[in-house]
């Protein structure tokens, strides 16, 4: 491709810099009251009607012309709509207005409309607003307070954009949603993943805790014991403690002392303490709150949800712990694998048919220290639950690899939104109008020409004056 540059400025043969209002108008004027029967339906569009994801209004209704004229933004089909406000704008909510009732929407205040001219397309217009760079350039135009923070409508009117002959914009835009189609397809497939491994991690635990997962290794370590089956018992039977936490009246949060952990603090089966730590001091831990007291290797579990069933294994930062009354603490006897028991009770098994019989107000289910006590746990011989957590954390290992590599791809699905419209903004997306003029020996309008002849063109009701202003440009 040929690169002129011209005023420091690089575009593709055809192209022309041209400011937002010289090809669209901005925020057009609402229809006047008698443009339409005052109760018949339009399109009725509130932001959360705007998919981000999929640029489409995916939820509108219908209200009465005359209900909505006066109150809402108003746009017409092939309008461009756009959020002004944080977070929708910077969340990407936009959309092109389609298949709007009585050829009308009204909707949130809080959008910008971009109708397009005879010189764009509503679709290049569309994909332009959906970079990143234009977002984060908007983003740092923004006036108002933190929170309620908007793009002002004088952005819009100082933004640029590359222009290109009308021809060559329409197979950008072929081209840019033929692969923004397979990059969605790609980002669909990648978000069912995360299930699938939740269902293969919930599958590992329960072949692991009903004895399927090492049903081999029996067959190759059979014994004539007795002693060496699985058997049943009550968790009070076989940990050395099945005790709840409680919450001291004078806790207070404490630069040191002794941690505190609360629901909270159990995060993707682990302790996350760092990020909102709180601490007791250890008068108060030593006096009241001993029944509290949890040691790393403890496995904790709440008790109060929803969701119940969040467990952890007490990490060695410190040497006691306090855990409040909606968490109980199971610590392994030794006839028990601590670690075991945290994919014991990480599997749900023991306290599912607890689950079934409690249930509180409102979805609430809560279990108690004594239903936490009585619990049947399905215990292998020593020999055995080692050998199940070794299977098991290595199948997990496998999942976590999984889905770090899922997190990858990602990332890279995501970048490859951006580096698609980057690319068709720098005209290198398609072959130009211009290369492919001089290929076929044929002339080409550029799109400086394009804007001239349409500015010559009396203006339609609502649409934008094309005006003459010093171009960057290249022939």
């Amino acid at each position: 491709m040929t690169i002129q540059k011209t005023n420091g400025e690089g575009l593709p043969n055809g192209w022309v810099l041209v400011e937002l209002p010289e090809v669209l108008k901005i925020n057009p004027p609402k229809p006047t009251p008698d443009a339409l029967a005052a109760d018949l339906p339009v399109t009725f569009v509130p932001m959360p009607a705007v998919d981000a994801e999929s640029g489409t209004i995916s939820t509108p209704s219908t209200r009465p012309f005359s209900e909505v004229r006066k109150g809402f933004t108003a746009f017409r089909v092939n309008d461009v709509i756009m959020a002004k406000i944080t977070p929708c704008m910077e969340n990407g909510k936009a959309a092109i207005a389609r298949n709007l009732v009585n050829g009308l929407g009204f909707g949130s205040t809080e959008f910008h409309v971009l109708r397009a001219s005879d010189a764009v397309l509503p679709e290049y217009v569309y994909h332009f607003i959906r970079q990143e760079s234009f977002r984060r350039s908007a983003e740092q135009e923004m006036t108002g307070s933190v929170g309620q923070k908007r793009v002002p409508a004088d952005f819009l009117v100082r933004t640029e954009v590359p222009l290109p002959p009308l021809a060559e914009q329409k197979r950008i835009v072929a081209k840019v949603e033929t692969l923004l189609a397979r990059v969605n397809a790609a980002r669909q497939r990648l978000a069912k993943v995360p299930a699938l491994l939740k269902r293969f991690r919930q599958s590992i635990l329960a072949a692991a805790c009903s004895g399927r997962l090492t049903e081999d290794w029996r067959d190759e370590n059979t014994v004539e014991d007795p002693d060496q089956s699985w058997e049943s018992t009550e968790a009070s039977e076989i940990c050395e403690l099945v005790q709840s936490g409680t919450t001291p009246r004078d806790r207070a949060v404490l630069t040191s002392g002794v941690p505190f952990l609360k629901v909270y603090n159990i995060v993707d089966q682990r302790v996350a303490f760092k990020e909102k730590p709180q601490f007791i001091s250890e008068e108060t831990h030593t006096g009241g709150s001993r029944r509290a007291i949890s040691k790393p290797g403890d496995v904790i579990m709440n008790i109060v949800g929803p969701p119940l069933g969040k467990v952890a294994v007490i990490p060695d930062d410190y040497p006691e712990w306090s855990v409040n009354q909606a968490i109980a603490v199971f610590r392994a006897g030794p006839r028990l694998d601590r670690q075991f028991l945290f994919h014991l009770l990480c599997s749900g098994l023991p306290y599912e048919g607890v689950l079934r019989e409690t249930r509180g107000s409102a979805g609430q289910s809560n279990i108690s220290l004594s239903q936490c006590r009585n619990m049947i746990f399905r215990v292998p011989p020593l020999a055995e639950q080692h050998e199940i957590v070794r299977r098991v954390e290595a199948l997990l290992a496998r999942a976590d690899r999984i889905e770090k590599r899922l997190a990858a791809a990602t990332r890279r699905v995501e970048s490859l939104t951006q580096a698609i419209l980057a690319q068709a903004f720098r005209g290198e997306l398609v072959p130009t109008e211009a290369e492919l003029a001089r290929q076929e020996g044929r002339d080409y309008e550029p799109a400086s020409v394009l804007l001239d002849r349409i500015r010559r063109k009396p203006a339609a009701d609502g649409a934008p004056v094309v005006k003459r202003r010093g171009r960057r440009q290249a022939n």
